[in-house]
Formats: C-alpha cells, sequence, structure tokens
C-alpha cells in the first residue's frame, strides 16, 4: 500500500540536478515520477522508482545526500471536484498532508497523485474506508508499464 520516495538534496546551483538523473541513466533506473521543490539555497528532489534500494545506492555511490520516505498513491476522479473531495475526506479527519504531486499517466479515468502523511497507515485505513483506491505498488508498477 505503501510506496517508498526517495528525496535527494540538491545545492540550488546551475547542474546539480543532472548528476543524480544521470546517475540513474546510467544504472538503467527509470525515473517514474518527480517532484522538484527548492529555495533560495537548496532543492529536494523527490522521485519514485521501481527498485528504490537499488536507486538509493546509485545515488549514494555518485555523492548524493539521499533519503527514503514512505508515500501513499491514490486513484482520484480526474474531473473538477476530484481532488477536492479527497482532500475533504482527508481534513476532516484531521490528518496531516505534508505534500503532494501527481504522476504523468491516467489509471483508467482516474488521475493517480502521490501523497506523503505523518501517519500514512492511518491515511491509508481512512482512504480506504472512504472509497479511495489505494494503489499497490505491483498494481501501479504494472498500470505505468515498462
Amino acid at each position: 500500500m505503501k510506496l517508498n520516495q526517495l528525496s535527494v538534496f540538491l545545492e540550488n546551483k546551475p547542474g546539480r540536478l543532472s548528476k543524480p538523473c544521470h546517475a540513474l541513466s546510467s544504472a538503467g533506473i527509470n525515473i517514474l515520477t518527480l517532484s522538484l521543490a527548492d529555495t533560495h539555497q537548496f532543492g529536494i528532489l523527490r522521485l519514485i522508482v521501481r527498485d528504490w534500494k537499488r536507486a538509493k545506492e546509485v545515488l549514494e555511490s555518485a555523492g548524493c545526500i539521499v533519503n527514503s520516505t514512505e508515500v501513499v498513491a491514490i486513484e482520484v476522479a480526474d474531473r473538477p471536484g476530484g481532488l477536492a473531495a479527497v482532500l475533504e475526506v482527508i481534513e476532516q479527519a484531521k490528518v496531516n498532508l505534508e505534500y503532494m504531486y501527481a504522476f504523468t499517466f491516467r489509471s483508467r479515468d482516474k488521475a493517480v497523485l502521490v501523497f506523503r502523511f505523518e501517519d500514512p497507515d492511518a491515511a491509508i485505513r481512512l482512504l480506504q474506508d472512504n472509497g479511495v483506491n489505494v494503489l499497490k505498488d505491483v498494481e501501479l508498477f504494472d498500470r505505468i508499464g515498462q
């Protein structure tokens, strides 16, 4: 039910983003989705790959500072109000949502979003109890294809 996301800490300077991307590419590791957040001095590259343990080793061998975090991928109705309905469930239960980002593909008629929760297990139970489809990594990766 949970996915492992890698967070790579980068100095906010030209060319810093290419280092982890080249390292993964050279190892034959495909980035399935990513998010890049920045401040004035540093950035955090968050990414999902199929084999996160291997990717973490590759990145660390390339000199990157890497952290692994559990996130949750869910299907959201791909229509106006789809995300708002899921957020309403989360907010009414007072579950802390730290951040989110989207995959670049659709799953049937749904958008797939990645959520980072303070307590992912509680969030998964809440979402499932409210009819939200929480994707397993195998199910998600099968839908993405190669």
